[in-house]
């Protein structure tokens, strides 16, 4: 899909536009069904990794969060909430290159719903991110605000 109202491709938008998105790995018999789903599965996680340059970015994110709790000393229940709300970020951007994938290998065609479900799909991660801030802040503002000299 062009850059008309359906927006841009998840190709078109990933920072490695100049080249041509990495296939994943084929589909092939596997003789242990549960290690090829995972093995599957971790294809998933390479390709997003791989082609996304916001999942790149949430992942940063997350490591800078990570490094915070381990220095603010988060108790469990901190740590928790960290935890689901950097898996939730990067679930969401995960569905949302999925849900882009699909619609462009059904359309290459601007289509008013093909838009309304990439729009949709990167509202949702645009929600989560929002709230993972907030609960950021509600996580680490009170602990900030108690380091001397502030």
């Amino acid at each position: 899909m062009s850059a008309s109202r359906g927006g841009p491709t998840a190709a078109e938008r990933s920072a490695d536009t100049s080249q041509t998105a990495p296939a994943p790995l084929p589909h092939t018999q596997h003789p242990h069904p549960l290690l090829a789903s995972f093995g599957y599965a971790f294809a998933g996680l390479r390709y997003t990794y791989r082609t996304q340059r916001n999942f790149r970015i949430h992942l940063v994110i997350a490591i800078l969060a990570l490094a915070a709790g381990v220095l603010f000393g988060l108790s469990w229940v901190e740590w928790a909430v960290l935890a689901v709300m950097i898996v939730l970020v990067l679930a969401a951007e995960m569905a949302n290159t999925m849900v882009e994938a699909l619609v462009d290998l059904v359309t290459q065609e601007h289509h008013d719903l093909a838009a309304v479900a990439k729009d949709v799909s990167a509202g949702i991660v645009l929600l989560t991110a929002i709230g993972s801030v907030v609960v950021g802040a509600l996580v680490f503002l009170p602990k900030l605000l108690r380091m001397p000299g502030l």
